[in-house]
């Protein structure tokens, strides 16, 4: 027998070596990975977790369950045609990562280390900031039109009295006379806090304030012949038609946004 034919087993033999130590390793990954109680197992396509995730997460997309990936939060198994596997413990850690970032408002660098700690095994720190108090599942907001303490914006979305200070001196939330805010505020209070985790604080945000107050304005100008009409119908049309320009304001406002985001390469 020639030395390479005599060496062939023992390439075999490394061959399987190898494969059944990457195997022994993901069977490691798999035993520390959080949620350990789940199935690991790869049997769920992108689809399919999609799917999964739509009745709780309407917003969410393909595209976001790959960013996701890309940035280390989940790590769905490839097939030999390169699609991508889930399991159903990956499907909770995207579960996890989606209601992190939609009720606390946490970027994507600390959702990722409290997974690491999650599958160390280690117990994360509950989120101080920004906290959602619910009700049958939905967050608990003032009706429009009402007028909120700002102890009641503290208790609604755990931000403290210094930092609701700095946004009011920065324009984002007005309090009356009687020391009472929009309701409303909660909204823009939350939003705040989510861009101040990322570096952007208070007075960087003046002129949001500023682009905000000037495009009321404008709608201001072309719902006031409706407004002007005596009945009570007449207003309710003003009203209404004000809301809708609002939205389409803040539609075009995200779509050229995004646009000169997309500039920045």
């Amino acid at each position: 027998m020639s030395t390479a034919a005599r060496r062939r087993p023992l390439e075999g033999d490394a061959n399987r070596s190898e494969r059944m130590s990457e195997q022994a390793q993901r069977g490691r990954d798999e035993a520390l990975s959080w949620p350990q109680e789940v199935s690991h197992d790869p049997s769920m396509s992108i689809g399919a977790v999609l799917a999964v995730l739509k009745p709780e997460f309407p917003a969410v997309t393909i595209s976001k369950l790959r960013f996701l990936e890309e940035q280390g939060l989940v790590s769905p198994r490839r097939t030999g045609s390169g699609y991508r596997m889930y399991s159903r413990a990956d499907a909770e850690r995207i579960r996890y990562a989606l209601t992190a970032q939609r009720d606390s408002y946490l970027p994507l660098r600390v959702i990722r280390e409290q997974l690491e700690d999650l599958d160390a095994g280690r117990e994360i720190e509950p989120t101080s900031h920004a906290r959602v108090v619910t009700r049958d599942g939905e967050l608990v907001r003032p009706a429009t039109g009402a007028r909120v303490s700002a102890k009641e914006i503290c208790e609604l979305t755990g931000c403290t009295e210094n930092e609701l200070d700095d946004m009011a001196r920065a324009g984002l939330v007005l309090a009356d006379t009687r020391g009472r805010f929009p309701g409303r505020s909660v909204q823009v209070v939350q939003a705040a806090m989510a861009l101040e985790r990322h570096g952007v604080s208070a007075r960087h945000l003046r002129r949001v304030r500023t682009s905000a107050e000037r495009e009321a304005d404008t709608i201001d100008q072309v719902v006031a012949p409706t407004r002007a009409q005596r009945s009570g119908a007449a207003r309710e049309r003003g009203a209404a038609q004000a809301a809708e320009l609002a939205e389409l304001y803040a539609r075009l406002h995200a779509e050229l946004l995004r646009s000169a985001v997309d500039e920045l390469g």
